[in-house]
């Protein structure tokens, strides 16, 4: 199972609009980040390294709605930080749900279960709880004993309540297929969760951990081999079958770093949430004052062994809606 239907057939009408007004660049989707705060200090993750004052400060709820109605964008990650710490954080997730976005809320589900009554299921929302491997990895990842025990818990609460759970994955070095196989088979069949994102980890600058993050090569060997039996056709990712072929090594892309742009406390991020090279008052400001033909591999060394979601989904959505053949195995998937 790939990408929900009715979000499929949302996204494909969004693409042909695109297309027809003329538009090269445009966001599939918005990483908002209300927030730089957190509860925990994983060791893939740098926000919590910005300076106090700046871990104080929070987007309010109009400043976030204005963000995503000025770049049009058909979803929003909401990400951070902890985005449950923020005070009107269901505010700003009904805000946007009111004007039609799909809706992802980013959580590592230390504060969901007591979060939970502020928030209604919607057709348009998902919950998406960190989960990077199982008890012990997980726990290790995130530098805290029993956050994985509470996020399945927390998980399992919003599901009985009739909220959609997806999770998102990260893998590192000293992840096997043996691993990447097993946290999928829990989440997928135990945990029952309604769709799983993953991602090799790439070594964002602001990370304590420096040393775990996978290379390229080791990616796709880590990915072709814990897909060799065809266990992603069982398994329901949340991606398209592009990008789960890039991820394996079987094509490769440019990477589409305007694709998902992201917004926080400082303004639009050039050129996409892991790297940090300046800031746009507004997102026109960061489509026409960015040289975007200067990043992805072989272009900055930075991007050297990055094949993250934000940079190469938005290029196998777009290499899909231009062949027949691909839109209907998306299609078939969904």
């Amino acid at each position: 199972m790939g990408i929900p239907l009715r979000q499929s057939i949302k996204i494909g009408t969004y693409l042909a609009r695109q297309k027809l007004a003329g538009r090269d660049k445009f966001p599939l989707i918005v990483e908002l980040e209300p927030l730089f705060a957190c509860n925990l200090a994983c060791n893939g993750c740098g926000k919590i390294q910005y300076p106090t004052d700046i871990l104080r400060q929070r987007l309010t709820v109009e400043q976030a709605v204005a963000a995503i109605e000025e770049s049009r964008a058909p979803m929003v990650s909401i990400a951070g930080g902890e985005p449950l710490l923020h005070p009107d954080i269901d505010r700003m997730t009904q805000a946007l749900l009111d004007r039609g976005r799909f809706v992802y809320l980013c959580t590592n589900a230390l504060l969901l279960a007591r979060k939970l009554d502020r928030f209604s299921p919607h057709s348009r929302f998902s919950w998406v709880v960190h989960i990077d491997g199982l008890r012990e990895r997980h726990d290790e990842s995130v530098s805290r004993d029993g956050t994985f025990d509470k996020a399945v818990s927390a998980i399992r609460a919003a599901k009985d309540k009739g909220f959609k759970v997806t999770t998102n994955t990260t893998f590192f070095n000293t992840d096997s297929p043996k691993t990447v196989r097993e946290v999928l088979d829990f989440l997928n069949d135990e945990l029952g969760v309604d769709q799983m994102m993953i991602s090799p980890g790439y070594a964002y600058e602001k990370a304590p951990d420096q040393v775990h993050f996978l290379s390229t090569t080791r990616s796709t060997d880590l990915f072709a081999e814990a897909f060799a039996d065809g266990r992603r056709k069982h398994w329901r990712l949340n991606h398209s079958p592009l990008f789960l072929d890039f991820l394996e090594g079987k094509v490769d892309f440019e990477c589409t770093p305007w694709g998902i742009p992201s917004y926080s406390v400082f303004g639009w991020q050039r050129p996409c949430y892991l790297m940090a090279d300046g800031y746009a008052a507004t997102y026109q400001e960061l489509l026409d004052t960015t040289d975007w033909s200067k990043y992805g591999r072989g272009k900055d060394p930075r991007c050297a062994n990055c094949m993250a979601h934000c940079g190469y989904e938005p290029s196998a959505v777009l290499a899909t809606t231009s062949s027949l053949r691909q839109s209907l195995r998306a299609a078939v998937r969904s």
